[in-house]
């Protein structure tokens, strides 16, 4: 049995285990809350610019009006945007989406180039050796739709380019605090679609077939659209992204309070006892001994 020293000494230890895992639950508690409001303050344009891509995509050949509207006959590469954390301590966040990454380019055809956001990501492909042309970590929480847009400006002249075919991006989809699924989706060529994940998520109701004037020209319109739109799905995938990541580290880290709490508790109770038992032994050890000085005195005054 540990000594009541030691046994001192880690519920001391665990007690500030517990401070500091509170702690991280009150900060991602803050950060989720950031994510979820710059979340939300995208949705407006986000549905604008998907009603105009859907009067587009009504009118006959808007696959000819821009290239990343236009779907190439044949696929050499593929390129994927992968979203994960920077840091641990948070669930299995970044295990599931490193799951779903690995299982779809097991199933899929084409080589894959990797665009990687946080560093937990960008580690595991590292270690397996897959071909990384670009990352970003070390984002500010929320970040600024500037440092996503340079992204979404990557990604744009990958496709033109011709040096991939295809772009997919790899996000956890934040729903509650308690509910993150990973995702997949495919977001260049832009495939201007009324599926109904895309009816939830842009509140489609623009069905009118009313004629739009654009200014200055169509073709320079449509340019400023798609860039920004796209570009505005990948802002918004990182912020799902991070929303996740600090809810499911929120979670985790009360669990971990609540677990060093009760070990904290368990250990006390067990030194409370050790303790007892300590006092109960040395109250026997003084009893005995009286009983002994006792004898003894008795035997003297027999001789005597």
């Amino acid at each position: 049995m540990s000594s009541a020293r030691e046994m001192r000494i880690r519920i001391r230890s665990v007690k500030n285990i517990a401070q500091v895992t509170r702690a991280l639950e009150t900060v991602s508690a803050s950060k989720v809350r950031k994510a979820i409001a710059a979340l939300n303050s995208t949705r407006p344009y986000s549905e604008k610019a998907w009603k105009l891509l859907l009067h587009l995509a009504r009118q006959p050949g808007h696959n000819s009006l821009h290239p990343l509207l236009n779907e190439r006959s044949k696929k050499e590469n593929t390129l994927m945007l992968f979203i994960s954390g920077d840091q641990g301590l948070a669930g299995v966040y970044n295990m599931n989406i490193t799951r779903e990454v690995l299982h779809f380019e097991f199933d899929h055809p084409l080589p894959i180039r990797y665009i990687t956001v946080g560093k937990k990501g960008r580690d595991m492909l590292l270690r397996r050796r897959k071909n990384i042309i670009a990352e970003f970590s070390n984002l500010t929480v929320p970040p600024t739709y500037a440092e996503i847009s340079a992204l979404g400006r990557m990604v744009i002249d990958e496709y033109l380019s011709g040096k991939v075919d295809q772009v997919f991006l790899a996000y956890t989809n934040f729903k509650t605090m308690a509910s993150q699924t990973p995702l997949i989706e495919k977001i260049v060529p832009l495939t201007v679609e009324t599926e109904e994940s895309q009816k939830n998520q842009y509140n489609y109701a623009h069905k009118t077939n009313a004629v739009f004037t654009y200014e200055p020209d169509e073709a320079g319109f449509l340019e400023e659209v798609i860039t920004r739109f796209i570009s505005v799905q990948i802002y918004r995938a990182v912020l799902d992204s991070i929303a996740s990541e600090f809810s499911a580290r929120m979670l985790a880290m009360h669990n971990a309070t609540q677990n060093a709490n009760d070990l904290a508790a368990l250990l006390q109770l067990d030194y409370n006892k050790a303790r007892q038992s300590n006092i109960t032994k040395e109250l026997l050890d003084i009893a005995a001994g009286a009983e002994a000085l006792r004898g003894a005195r008795q035997a003297i005054l027999e001789v005597e």
